[in-house]
């Protein structure tokens, strides 16, 4: 999990579980753009940005899901490749 986070997330395919904003929960698709603060994932209907701190994340990689807290994503992917992060 760990390599999950320190990792880029564009193209992998996530679905929002729970978020602040209670209007994206649910949403499902492929992250096209990340920054240090958002994610914006492409949908069936069109982009939508994500705030990576209010969200949780459902993750398909490699055949496997993962579930990511939005906190441990802030920061740009080439800050958190730096950061370390409990075994």
């Amino acid at each position: 999990m760990k390599e999950l986070v320190q990792r880029t997330w564009i193209g992998l395919e996530i679905a929002v579980v729970e978020a602040r904003n209670k209007s994206l929960v649910g949403l499902k698709g492929k992250v096209v753009d990340e920054s240090k603060e958002m994610l914006t994932v492409q949908t069936a209907t069109g982009e939508k940005k994500v705030v990576k701190e209010q969200a949780r994340f459902q993750v398909h990689d490699q055949g496997k899901q993962f579930l990511v807290d939005g906190k441990l994503l802030v920061g740009r992917p080439e800050e958190r490749i730096k950061k370390r992060f409990g075994r």
